[in-house]
C-alpha cells in the first residue's frame, strides 16, 4: 500500500498502485513489448498535483519517470519502482483567435489537439499518429506532413509552462520563451522529453488551414529501386507545400506506396507527382482535394491495426542515397523477420532547413530525408528475432545515414549523445546542470548535468 503522504508532501490526482484495478492498464506503454511495473503512477489534472509528485518522489527517493501519450518506443516514460508522473488528464485547449495563438496542455493527443483547432480553421505542423501526445512530440522535434511549409512542431513553439527541481526536495512552476528562461526554453525545442522536468503547456503560433490536396500512388514492390530513386530527388525538388512520404513494405506485402499532402489545388498537385507516376507503372493512384481535417483521418488510418509489440531505429539522410544502399533496403525487405517490417520515410527540406542548427537544440536541419526502420510482432518468443533484424539493418545502413531522431530512440545506440545532439549535446548538459543539477529526471539516454569544472 503507497503512503500518499510519506514525507512533507501528499500526492494529489488521481493516484493508481499495484493492487488496484485499473494498475495493468495504467502501467502499459503504447509498444506492448514494453513491461515495467511502476510504484505508482499519478493522473494529474492540474499543473499543482505535478509539482506535489515531483516534491513526494523527492522527498522519498524514488525515481521519476514522466508521460503524455505513452509512445515513448523504448519505454523511457515508464519504470519498476518509479513514480510515472502521467499528465493525460491535462487536455485543455484555449485558441487566440485575434493573436494566432493557441495554448495547449500536455496531455493532448494530435487528434484532440487536430480536431480542437480544426473548429477555428486553425492547425500546427505534428505528426500523423492519432493518440500520440503533444509533448514528446513536441520536445524532440514534431515531423509531420506540414514541415516544409511551417517547420516542425518546436519551431511553431512560443512559451513552455514546466514544472522544474528546486532546491533539494522542492519543485517550482517556470515559464520559458525567448525572453524568460531563454536557454531553457532554446533546450525545450529538440532536447527531447523528460530531461529537464514536466512540460504542462505549450503556447503555439497557429496557422489557417481549410482544405488540402492529398495523394496516394501504389506500385509493385518489384519496383522499389526505379520508385525511391525517383522519389528521393523529386521530392525535396517540389513546392515546400509539398510533404511527402514513402513506405516500402517488405517482399510479402509486396507493394511500395508514397502519399503526401499538398497545400493547393487537386488539379495542381496531380501535374506535381507526374516524375512519380513516370518512375514506373503504379497499381493504384489517388489524388483529391478534403477539407484538412479528413487529411488528418486519411494520414492516421496508416497507423491502425498494426501489430501490438514494436522495435524502431531511425536515421537521416543528408544527400541521395545511392543505388548500394537502395540495394541494401531491398535486400532487407526481401528478407525480414515476418511480413510486418517496413522501411518508411519522409521528405524534410524547406522550413525545416531554414533554420541554423544551433537555433535550437533540433540538430538535424540540414537532413533530406529522414528514415524510420520497424518491425513489429505478436508473440514473446519473436521478439528477438525482430530486434536482432532491426539492428543488422541500421547497421547496414551507416554509409549512408546519420545520426538518429531522438524521438526514435534505439538503445542499441552507443554513441546516442552524438546520434541526437551532435554538437549541441554539451549546451544541452550546461542547462540541464542549471535547471536540474541533481539529475533529478533521468532514464537510459537522458541528458546528463556538465560536470563543474
Amino acid at each position: 500500500m503507497i503512503n500518499k503522504k510519506q514525507g512533507l508532501t501528499r500526492l494529489t490526482g488521481r493516484i493508481v498502485v499495484p493492487g488496484d484495478p485499473d494498475y495493468n492498464q495504467a502501467r502499459m506503454e503504447f509498444n506492448k513489448r514494453i513491461s515495467k511495473f511502476p510504484r505508482v503512477i499519478v493522473f494529474c489534472k492540474r499543473t499543482q498535483d505535478v509539482v506535489n509528485a515531483v516534491k513526494w518522489a523527492r522527498e522519498n527517493r524514488v525515481p521519476i519517470r514522466v508521460r503524455s501519450g505513452r509512445h515513448s518506443y523504448e519505454g523511457f516514460s515508464v519504470m519498476n519502482g518509479a513514480i510515472v508522473i502521467d499528465v493525460s488528464q491535462m487536455n485543455r485547449i484555449r485558441i487566440d483567435s485575434k493573436q494566432k495563438l493557441a495554448k495547449i496542455q500536455t496531455g493532448n493527443q494530435l487528434q484532440r489537439v487536430y480536431r480542437t483547432l480544426w473548429q477555428k480553421r486553425v492547425t500546427i505542423p505534428a505528426g500523423t499518429a492519432p493518440d500520440v501526445g503533444i509533448a514528446g512530440l513536441t520536445l524532440g522535434g514534431g515531423i509531420g506532413l506540414l514541415s516544409r511549409k511551417y517547420g516542425l512542431t518546436l519551431d511553431n513553439l512560443k512559451e513552455v509552462e514546466m514544472v522544474v527541481p528546486h532546491g533539494r526536495f522542492g519543485a517550482k512552476i517556470i515559464r520559458c520563451n525567448a525572453r524568460e528562461h531563454a536557454d531553457l526554453f532554446w533546450a525545450c525545442r529538440g532536447g527531447g522529453g523528460g530531461n529537464f522536468g514536466v512540460a504542462t503547456s505549450f503556447t503555439f503560433k497557429v496557422h489557417p488551414i481549410s482544405t488540402v490536396a492529398i495523394y496516394s500512388i501504389t506500385w509493385k514492390w518489384k519496383d522499389l529501386e526505379k520508385v525511391f530513386n525517383v522519389w528521393q530527388k523529386w521530392a525535396l525538388s517540389v513546392d515546400n507545400r509539398l510533404t511527402s512520404t514513402i513506405q516500402m513494405f517488405s517482399k510479402q506485402v509486396g507493394t511500395v506506396e508514397s502519399t503526401g499532402q499538398f497545400l493547393g489545388s487537386a488539379s495542381e498537385l496531380r501535374r506535381m507527382i507526374q516524375p512519380l507516376l513516370r518512375a514506373s507503372t503504379p497499381l493504384k493512384v489517388r489524388v483529391k482535394t478534403v477539407p484538412f481535417i479528413e487529411a488528418t483521418k486519411f494520414f492516421a488510418q496508416i497507423d491502425i491495426g498494426l501489430l501490438p509489440k514494436f522495435k524502431v531505429t531511425g536515421g537521416y539522410a543528408y544527400r541521395a542515397v545511392p543505388k548500394e544502399g537502395i540495394r541494401t533496403i531491398k535486400r532487407f525487405l526481401a528478407n525480414p523477420p515476418n511480413k510486418h517490417a517496413n522501411v518508411e520515410c519522409q521528405s524534410l527540406g524547406g522550413a525545416v532547413a531554414r533554420v541554423s542548427p544551433t537555433a535550437t537544440a533540433y540538430v538535424h536541419r540540414h537532413a533530406k530525408v529522414i528514415f524510420e526502420l520497424s518491425a513489429r510482432w505478436r508473440l514473446n518468443q519473436e521478439q528477438k528475432r525482430n530486434i536482432t533484424w532491426v539492428e543488422s539493418f541500421r547497421r547496414a545502413m551507416t554509409p549512408f545515414l546519420i545520426g538518429d531522431y531522438v524521438n526514435f530512440p534505439d538503445l542499441e545506440f552507443k554513441n546516442w549523445p552524438r546520434a541526437y545532439y551532435r554538437n549541441n549535446f554539451n549546451r544541452l548538459t550546461k542547462i540541464k546542470r542549471k535547471y536540474d543539477p541533481l539529475n533529478v529526471f533521468h532514464f537510459q539516454q537522458s541528458i546528463p548535468p556538465a560536470k563543474n569544472r
